[in-house]
C-alpha cells in the first residue's frame, strides 16, 4: 500500500489503518504527527510517504520551494540517513532524542523555536486559579456575565453550525490560513475521530474548537479553534478556552495548543496563559549548509 523508498505516495484516507495505530505509539506529543494533521495539511505542505523499512515510514513534503523529510517512527541507518539529506536538504520536527543522535553524526541542529507546541495545564485552564490568571478570569466573568452561553459537544448534527462559523471566522482574515483543512476536517471529523466543542452564544453559533489526544492518552491537541469575531463577543476565546477544558476528561493532564508558527501576537496571545511546557522541535542539515 506505501510503496518503497525511493518511490512514494499521496497521503490518502486508506492509509490511516496503519498509519493512525502507529501515530497513536508515539509519547512525545508532537503536533504534527498524527494522521488527520499529517492528511488534513497534506496539500499544505505537499506531503508523500515511503516505506523505510517494516517499522519505519519517511514524509517528505515542500513549503515554498524548500524540501523537507520528517521521520516520525525513528532513524534510519546512517547510509539511508545521509542519503535523505542529500535529496531532500533538510529534516523537521525532530524529537529531542533526534536531535541528540544528529548532533551526535555530526549534522547542523538547531530548536526550531517558531515551531515548539505550547502545554497547558488542563486544571490551570479549568480553574484559572493565582494572580497570573487574575485578568483572564476577570474577562471571563464579565464575558459570561453579558451573555448567555452554552458548550455542547461538537457532534455531526451540528457540523452545519460549525462550518457557518468557519465562514464567518474566514470573511474577517486577509490570508486563507487554514481554512481549507479546518472545512475538510469538520467533514471528516467521524473517520478521522476528531472530537470537540460547539459554543452557542445568546443561542446563535459562535465559535467551536476540534483535536484529539496526543502523548499516549495524557494530552488533548487542538488542531483548530474558530471563532465569530465581533466586538460584542469580548471575552469569547476566553470563555472557549476555559469552557472546553472543562468538559475534556481528567486523564488528559495538558492541553497541547499547537505553535505560534512566529506570529509575535499569537506569541504573545499564548504566553499569557502561562504554558506548563514545550514540545520542542528541532531541524537538522548537513553541517556544511550555511
Amino acid at each position: 500500500m506505501i510503496p518503497h523508498y525511493p518511490d512514494s505516495s499521496e497521503i490518502t484516507m486508506e492509509l490511516r489503518p496503519v498509519l493512525h495505530p502507529m501515530f497513536k505509539t508515539l509519547s512525545g506529543g508532537i503536533s504534527e504527527f498524527t494522521f488527520a494533521n499529517i492528511y488534513l495539511f497534506r496539500e499544505t505542505h505537499h506531503y508523500r510517504i515511503s516505506q523505510l523499512n517494516q517499522k519505519l515510514y519517511l514524509i517528505t513534503g515542500r513549503d515554498a520551494d524548500q524540501s523537507f523529510f520528517m521521520l516520525p517512527f525513528g532513524l534510519p541507518e546512517v547510509r539511508v540517513l545521509k542519503e535523505l539529506f542529500t535529496r531532500y536538504g533538510s529534516m523537521k520536527a525532530l524529537t529531542p532524542s533526534q536531535a541528540e543522535q544528529l548532533a551526535d553524526l555530526g549534522y547542523d541542529v538547531s530548536e526550531d523555536r517558531d515551531n515548539f507546541d505550547y502545554l497547558y495545564s488542563r486544571e490551570d485552564l479549568v480553574n484559572l486559579t493565582g494572580r497570573k490568571f487574575h485578568k483572564k478570569k476577570n474577562q471571563l466573568n464579565l464575558f459570561i456575565r453579558n451573555n448567555e452561553c452554552q458548550a455542547k459537544p461538537l457532534l455531526e448534527d451540528y457540523r452545519d453550525d460549525a462550518l457557518h462559523i468557519l465562514e464567518q471566522w474566514r470573511r474577517r482574515q486577509d490570508r486563507p490560513g487554514d481554512v481549507v483543512a479546518a472545512a475538510e476536517a469538520l467533514e471528516k471529523m467521524w473517520p478521522l475521530q476528531l472530537c470537540g466543542g460547539i459554543f452557542y452564544i445568546d443561542g446563535q453559533p459562535a465559535a467551536y474548537c476540534l483535536g484529539e489526544e496526543l502523548a499516549l492518552g495524557t494530552s488533548f491537541v487542538i488542531h483548530f479553534e474558530k471563532a465569530v469575531l465581533a466586538p460584542e463577543f469580548r471575552g469569547l476565546y476566553q470563555f472557549i478556552n476555559q469552557a472546553f477544558a472543562s468538559i475534556l476528561p481528567d486523564k488528559y493532564e495538558t492541553v497541547n495548543r499547537e505553535q505560534d508558527l512566529g506570529d509575535l501576537g499569537l506569541r504573545q496571545a499564548k504566553e499569557s496563559y502561562h504554558p506548563v511546557g514545550f514540545v520542542k522541535k528541532y531541524r537538522a542539515k548537513p553541517s556544511h549548509q550555511d
